[in-house]
């Protein structure tokens, strides 16, 4: 238990320290403690993002403690730490909380340091459930910042646009561990073979209430990149608000299609599965090793159409690259519809960056309706909730470009994605709709070149 704890401390401060992914470090932590058990792993999974979800009501508690005396990163980590284990895991004793978290304070902190954190998590435990908390009526906005953990310029983002009910249902959701989605590429196997797999295994499997091709793993509790039906091919790991983007594009069989942001290639071998792997599909990301990701994924599902071009976006040329039925652009966002999945994300932006992201945003999807040709599809998605970075982009496009229209985007979704449209565009919701929070637009061209 003292290792998995000063696991978690280290990757905490290092994400302090500099931004990195809690995913990746949790994974190589857990690969260099191979001999751990399933236990231990839940563990240290559930402190790190735990302290993650948790980071900013467990700082007003560390404040109110210490009566807002400075304390400097480390320590406040170990305090983040040890409240976490106090105040919201029932199943670690206080006591064991606060003991484990001083031995962890004397492997790295000197002796005043160690007394401290003891005096604190003890004042912590004596206090019990009595806390000076933010009164709604005179604080809302630090008092919805509190009690869901979220900063406070987005608590004030939420109470304007959406009003204090729909603004709690909104971030209390974000709270909300997601389990992991998976899609089935049905080249490999049809969905009640891979659901039949996981019930052989004694492993929770549900049907997916939006989507045929999707599978709930509610209580996966190890790595699904180890599991059989994820190496032979048979399962992509993937939203079902993230799947809808490339339904929404609708891509046929034998169709030249760009994928202009394509990471690691979750939507780009998802749109050559629904297009039979026929047809050619140019995935374009500045960063050379995702592709390299993206190539492997691809090979994992046995689909040959995709061709990849590590290359900044906005830097393509038309007249080199020719003009494509339908084309992709899932933008670089804010991402604050997947905070469940990402928590890090909220302590990482600003109030100014959904403005800033726009900016980008709008400059891809000006230079994207480039590669259109005349009654071809462009599609435009982003997995965040802000109006700059969702409505006010697809807005804008058509208000510069008269040649376009937009289309309903649930006309080429199944019925049971219909209470997702917001006017002609989609806006998923984890608190409505148990998914990831997408925004997808779809744009159809309707003068100008062939």
């Amino acid at each position: 238990m003292d290792n998995i704890r000063a696991t978690a401390y280290r990757i905490l401060l290092q994400m302090e320290l500099r931004p990195a992914h809690p995913d990746r470090l949790l994974r190589t932590a857990m690969e260099r403690q191979a001999a751990g058990d399933d236990r231990d792993r839940a563990l240290l999974t559930e402190l790190v993002y735990g302290v993650l979800r948790w980071r900013r009501r467990l700082d007003w508690h560390v404040d109110v403690l210490v009566g807002g005396k400075k304390v400097d990163p480390p320590v406040r980590i170990l305090l983040r730490l040890g409240l976490y284990q106090i105040l919201f895991l029932t199943k670690v004793p206080a006591h064991a909380a606060v003991h484990e978290t001083v031995e962890l304070a004397k492997t790295s902190h000197p002796k005043h340091i160690v007394g401290f954190v003891n005096g604190v998590l003890r004042q912590a435990v004596r206090r019990g459930n009595d806390w000076p908390w933010p009164d709604p009526a005179s604080q809302p906005v630090q008092a919805l910042a509190v009690e869901t953990s979220h900063p406070d310029w987005f608590a004030e983002y939420a109470l304007r646009r959406w009003g204090i009910d729909e603004a709690r249902r909104v971030l209390e959701a974000n709270n909300r561990p997601a389990g992991i989605t998976v899609r089935v590429n049905t080249r490999r196997a049809p969905p009640a073979q891979v659901r039949a797999w996981f019930e052989r295994q004694g492993l929770a499997v549900e049907l997916s209430p939006v989507l045929d091709r999707a599978l709930r793993l509610p209580s996966l509790r190890m790595d699904v990149r180890l599991l059989e039906p994820f190496r032979d091919g048979w399962i992509q790991v993937q939203d079902e608000a993230s799947q809808l983007v490339s339904l929404a594009l609708a891509p046929r069989p034998g169709e030249r299609v760009l994928d202009l942001c394509a990471g690691f290639g979750g939507k780009t071998t998802h749109l050559a599965d629904l297009m039979e792997d026929q047809g050619e599909i140019t995935a374009v990301d500045q960063a050379a090793w995702k592709l390299e990701a993206l190539q492997e994924n691809a090979a994992r599902q046995g689909l040959t159409c995709i061709r990849t071009h590590a290359a900044d976006a906005l830097s393509l040329d038309p007249d080199r690259l020719g003009l494509f039925h339908r084309v992709l652009v899932d933008a670089p966002c804010t991402g604050f519809g997947v905070l469940r999945r990402h928590p890090d994300i909220k302590w990482r932006r600003s109030v100014k960056a959904p403005f800033r992201a726009s900016r980008t945003q709008s400059a891809l999807l000006r230079h994207a309706a480039r590669f259109v040709r005349r009654g071809g599809v462009l599609v435009y998605a982003t997995c965040t909730l802000f109006e700059d970075e969702n409505r006010n982009v697809a807005d804008g496009f058509l208000r510069d470009h008269p040649g376009w229209e937009a289309e309903p985007v649930v006309r080429h979704l199944p019925e049971t994605c219909r209470d997702m449209a917001d006017g002609p565009y989609l806006q998923t919701w984890p608190h409505r709709h148990g998914t990831d929070g997408f925004f997808i637009a779809r744009f159809r061209k309707v003068t100008g070149d062939e």
